[in-house]
């Protein structure tokens, strides 16, 4: 079965992740822009990695066959700093237009301060004026429904953001329903440790239906597994899920969201069904 990671950072990954990938079935993910593994100095270090996210890594995965795409941003674990956060915004912009780059992203909260909601509201303007779209992160483990609940309430008193242009993402059972509810698409990220197993994933699909709802690997720097998905894709089907669902779930409802920004430029195995 085909699938799509819609957020993984490969940059932290081998390029043997990426044959793994491919033989299980991945055809397509993007990269949002994220924490380097420890805090960068300077705007001309988010400058190379830029070029790295939208030159490097998509001929990497292109070896494989598959499709790379990005977004740009400095992520929460670095908005604290505020003078480089408004430099890096500041370079975004010559990013934009580069071909596969989604929107702003991810972008949100991290400890949930008010320098951090200073930088996200900074890149939800520019994400308006440039009309992009936007993945938002959510913080982790305590501060998690406090800061998914912030981030929501910044957004929907914005009345320019559309909420069907935006992911928010690393939803666990107590805020996926804020979202939804909300009219956001959400994304349950499967981490081996914290945030999402792929089997709690299943659970809160069987709460919350399959609605503008999609499952990540991340495969970040720290604890990760960029095979999580097919794990998913397994353990749909262990608790009787048929493949249109897991369709869906996997390539569909990724598909549908990314395909609204306006530099997409996948062109996929399997079409979207007409709903």
């Amino acid at each position: 079965m085909y699938y799509i990671d819609p957020h993984i950072h490969m940059v932290s990954r081998i390029t043997d992740d990426y044959v793994r990938m491919a033989r299980a079935g991945c055809v397509a993910l993007s990269e949002p822009a994220f924490w380097a593994g420890f805090d960068r100095g300077s705007a001309a270090a988010f400058h190379d990695y830029f070029r790295q996210l939208t030159e490097f890594e998509p001929q990497r995965a292109a070896q494989f066959g598959i499709h790379h795409m990005s977004w740009m941003c400095i992520n929460a674990k670095e908005a604290e700093n505020v003078s480089l956060s408004r430099e890096v915004i500041a370079i975004i912009p010559e990013f934009l237009d580069k071909p596969g780059v989604l929107g702003i992203g991810e972008i949100g909260l991290n400890k949930n301060t008010k320098n951090e909601v200073t930088i996200f509201e900074e890149h939800v303007e520019l994400a308006m004026k440039t009309d992009e779209l936007i993945l938002v992160h959510t913080p982790h483990l305590e501060d998690k429904y406090k800061g998914t609940r912030m981030i929501l309430d910044i957004l929907t008193s914005e009345s320019r953001v559309k909420p069907e242009r935006v992911l928010i993402d690393h939803v666990e059972e107590h805020t996926a329903k804020l979202a939804l509810d909300a009219g956001f698409w959400v994304g349950m990220t499967l981490y081996p440790i914290t945030k999402c197993t792929p089997q709690r994933a299943v659970d809160i699909i069987e709460c919350f239906g399959t609605e503008r709802i999609m499952a990540n690997s991340a495969g970040d720097w720290g604890p990760s597994n960029p095979m999580n998905m097919p794990d998913f894709i397994r353990t749909l089907r262990s608790r009787g899920h048929d493949a249109m669902t897991i369709h869906k779930l996997v390539y569909e409802n990724p598909l549908r969201f990314m395909s609204q920004a306006r530099r997409f430029n996948f062109e996929p195995p399997i079409p979207l069904r007409v709903q």
